[in-house]
């Protein structure tokens, strides 16, 4: 009979403690918990590498600093907790999470501060293949963000409105909900970044619009600049995102997730565009390169 620690597929190191998930456990007196204080990162392995994992850490600890929080995630501590769950795990696709929040609200003003680390591993990485062949659809519910929001721009834990805004996508038909800005411009969707292409430019909102810096979003930025496509980040409205030739979304899970349907009209010819598969191509062999083949 095949032992039960073998049988296991989700896995999470909590503070450094390698344990099955459902049985990682933290204080009902942590920050995250209590206060929502905290910020994650998802990524994707492929085999038994993740994708740009230092480029996702980085972002974690530049969050932290801009947020003001008393202590810096270090990359080293981060990437052990990664790398035990990814070894537990095993090899292939694996959707892989790590959180930090800002520790026990019982310390005191003379402890040193310590954070909570949880990295998770888990299986199911990948998205239906039908999605990628034929496209999806996206809506904007009417969800807004703002400058003066702190946490826009960053993976902060309190996720209820992102939540909120794809519940009510998935409820309507639609894959993803597209989040306007304060003057009425598309800033990005409730979990992934927004691209648009039109007459051949590749077209994303800049980051201060403000949008979450995606890893995936950085990526398609320098595998358009290698292939010399013109590339503008620049403000997107609604009736651009209803007239361009193609739009796709990204993120670390999705990787490019072409769009065909923006409520219920289509997008181009209603089917990925010609350069969002090229890109989806380039994205692929991107990942080989860095982490070899799956």
């Amino acid at each position: 009979m095949e032992c039960e620690e073998n049988r296991v597929r989700e896995w999470a190191c909590l503070n450094g403690r390698l344990t099955p998930a459902e049985e990682a456990r933290i204080s009902v007196y942590d920050s995250g918990f209590m206060q929502g204080i905290g910020l994650f990162e998802t990524m994707r392995t492929y085999g038994s590498q993740v994708f740009r994992l230092p480029q996702h850490l980085a972002r974690l600890a530049s969050s932290a600093r801009q947020l003001g929080w008393a202590v810096i995630p270090e990359a080293e501590h981060l990437e052990e907790h990664v790398r035990q769950v990814v070894t537990a795990a095993g090899p292939g696709e694996l959707r892989v999470r790590v959180t930090v929040t800002t520790g026990s609200l019982r310390a005191t003003e003379r402890e040193t501060p310590e954070l909570t680390v949880v990295a998770t591993a888990s299986p199911g990485a990948r998205y239906p293949d039908e999605h990628y062949l034929q496209g999806v659809t996206v809506v904007a519910p009417g969800f807004v963000q703002g400058r003066r929001d702190p946490t826009i721009g960053h993976k902060t834990t309190s996720y209820f409105a992102r939540l909120a805004s794809l519940r009510e996508a998935h409820a309507r038909g639609a894959f993803e909900a597209l989040w306007l800005t304060d003057d009425g411009g598309v800033a990005e969707a409730a979990i992934s970044s927004l691209f648009l292409v039109n007459n051949g430019r590749l077209l994303t909102p800049p980051l201060d619009t403000p949008v979450l810096p995606g890893i995936t979003r950085a990526t398609v930025l320098e595998l358009a600049a290698a292939q010399h496509v013109p590339v503008e980040e620049t403000a997107v409205t609604l009736d651009a995102l209803r007239a361009a030739d193609e739009v796709f979304l990204t993120n670390s899970l999705m990787e490019i997730m072409p769009v065909v349907r923006f409520e219920r009209e289509p997008i181009g010819h209603e089917k990925p565009g010609e350069l969002t598969r090229a890109l989806a191509v380039a994205y692929g062999e991107q990942v080989e390169r860095e982490c070899g083949r799956e």
